[in-house]
């Protein structure tokens, strides 16, 4: 056994199947492979063959993980926490389902909070920062199976063990990097998952209107809020402005030199300076 194999368990698969599945909870099913493309990509094929809404799927190792914009996301095996889930809120308008990234970007900080005990915030829409580094990230994608209702795959990625020289850019950090309280992949991913429950219960029940005690989580937790910003839009456009908040669709209200506007999507970035 190597020292890596120490630093480096796997998980627990059949604890987190008696701490997450129970009879009337949102998780249905858990299910750990060895390797993976993608975990997203995996669940959204067997969304398409009649996986039930709730199963959680993690892997030990994603050969093929992207990030948003399509971008590359690889780690050594075991080294990350790589999981997707399968949720389908059909009492919610697709117009909100722009949140879903968002609460999947709020459980998940406030698990690394609580249990790895990092300061861990939020960039919009979908980073999770430790020291304004990124540490994780999460990317929704749709899914329609035939004969059925939309559902989403909500995938998280948490970089746990890696060294510095493991990580792809310098913007990047890892648990053990920042001293992180644990760095157990099966505690982590059991923490999440019951935060994204809650969570996420909240906001299905309000039919994805996010309530006054949610948006207000989550604006506290998000470092964009109240920084000047560069928005880039998928058409390549640029918008420069303050971060003044998060709308109720789940936008980001950005206050810009032609006036206020709210973006669904882009790729921002913080500028230096004083927020």
């Amino acid at each position: 056994m190597s020292y890596e194999d120490l630093d480096r368990p796997p998980l627990d698969a059949a604890a987190l199947r008696r701490a997450l599945v129970r009879p009337g909870g949102l998780w249905t099913s858990v299910n750990v492979v060895a390797t993976t493309g993608s975990t997203n990509d995996e669940l959204i094929e067997r969304a398409l063959h009649g996986a039930v809404p709730g199963a959680v799927l993690v892997a030990e190792s994603q050969t093929n993980g992207r990030g948003r914009l399509g971008r590359r996301w690889v780690t050594p095996p075991r080294s990350s926490l790589t999981m997707s889930v399968l949720l389908r809120p059909s009492g919610v308008p697709v117009g909100r389902w722009p949140w879903l990234p968002l609460i999947g970007g709020l459980a998940t900080a406030a698990a690394l909070r609580t249990d790895a005990g990092v300061e861990a915030t939020l960039k919009w829409p979908n980073d999770v920062l430790v020291g304004g580094h990124k540490v994780g990230g999460i990317l929704v994608a749709r899914v329609e199976p035939p004969g059925d209702a939309p559902a989403a795959v909500i995938g998280i990625g948490v970089n746990v063990t890696q060294r510095a020289d493991e990580l792809p850019v310098s913007t990047a950090t890892s648990l053990v990097l920042e001293s992180a309280r644990t760095t157990s992949r099966s505690i982590l991913a059991r923490s999440i998952l019951r935060a994204l429950e809650g969570v996420y219960g909240r906001w299905a029940s309000s039919g994805g209107a996010a309530d006054p005690e949610l948006h207000h989580a989550y604006t506290e937790s998000c470092s964009t809020v109240g920084r000047d910003v560069t928005v880039t839009l998928p058409d390549g456009i640029q918008h420069r402005g303050r971060a003044t908040g998060v709308d109720g669709e789940g936008q980001l209200v950005v206050e810009t030199g032609s006036g206020r506007r709210a973006f669904a999507a882009g790729d921002v970035v913080h500028l230096r300076g004083p927020s």
